[in-house]
C-alpha cells in the first residue's frame, strides 16, 4: 500500500470533531509514509485533510475538475495537482492512483464517490480495501441501511465484508494492511427453471 484515497466534505460540517479527524487522517498517512489522494480542494474537510498530510511531510495528490479550479477551490500548496475535465475522470484517476479508500464525513459527493468504488469492489474490478471512518457516529444510519439491504437480500453477506468501519484511523489502517478480499459469489441471484 503506497497511497490512500480519502473522500470527504468540502464543508467542515457541524461537529468540530470532523475537522480534527480529517487532520488526524492526513497526519497518520504521512507518519506511515502513505501518500494521500483526494479531491484537490482547499476548503472544508478537504483542505484540513491535505494540510494535515503536508504538515506531516506527506505526499498529497489532488485531483480536481477544471470547473472547480475556475471557482478558485483548488489547493495550490500540495505536492501535485492534477486537473481533469470531469467528475467521471476525477473518480477514475483517483481510483487508479490509490491502493485503498477511506470516507470521512461528507455529503452527496462523498457518499457517491465512496459507493462507486465499493460497487467496483463488489463487481471484482479491484481488490483494494475500503473503510468508513465513523467520526462521532456520523455513518451509523448509513451502515444500518447497508445492513438492512443485506437482510433484504440486495447485498450479499460476502459483499458486506468489503466494507470496513472504524472510529480510529490508526485501527482502520492496520485493518487495511491485513485485508484479504473475501471470495465473492455472483451479486445477482437467479432462480433456475
Amino acid at each position: 500500500m503506497k497511497r490512500v484515497c480519502v473522500f470527504c466534505g468540502s464543508n467542515p460540517g457541524a461537529d468540530p470533531a470532523f475537522a480534527r479527524a480529517a487532520e488526524q487522517v492526513g497526519v497518520a498517512l504521512a507518519a506511515r509514509g502513505l501518500g494521500l489522494v483526494y479531491g484537490g480542494g482547499n476548503v472544508g474537510l478537504m483542505g484540513v485533510l491535505a494540510d494535515g498530510a503536508l504538515a506531516g511531510g506527506g505526499e498529497v495528490i489532488g485531483v480536481i475538475p477544471q470547473s472547480l479550479v475556475d471557482r478558485e477551490l483548488a489547493h495550490r500548496g500540495i505536492s501535485e495537482l492534477r486537473v481533469v475535465r470531469s467528475m467521471h475522470e476525477r473518480k477514475a484517476l483517483m481510483a487508479d492512483l490509490s491502493d485503498a479508500f477511506i470516507a470521512l464525513p461528507g455529503g452527496y459527493g462523498t457518499l457517491e464517490e465512496f459507493c462507486e468504488v465499493l460497487t467496483w469492489a463488489q463487481l471484482g474490478l479491484h481488490r483494494k480495501p475500503l473503510g468508513l471512518l465513523n467520526v462521532s457516529r456520523f455513518y451509523d444510519a448509513f451502515i444500518a441501511q447497508i445492513d438492512h439491504a443485506v437482510a433484504m437480500k440486495f447485498i450479499q453477506p460476502e459483499n458486506r465484508e468489503l466494507l470496513m468501519v472504524d472510529e480510529s484511523v490508526e485501527e482502520l489502517l492496520v485493518r487495511f494492511e491485513k485485508f484479504k478480499p473475501p471470495l465473492v459469489r455472483k451479486w445477482i441471484e437467479r432462480s433456475e427453471t
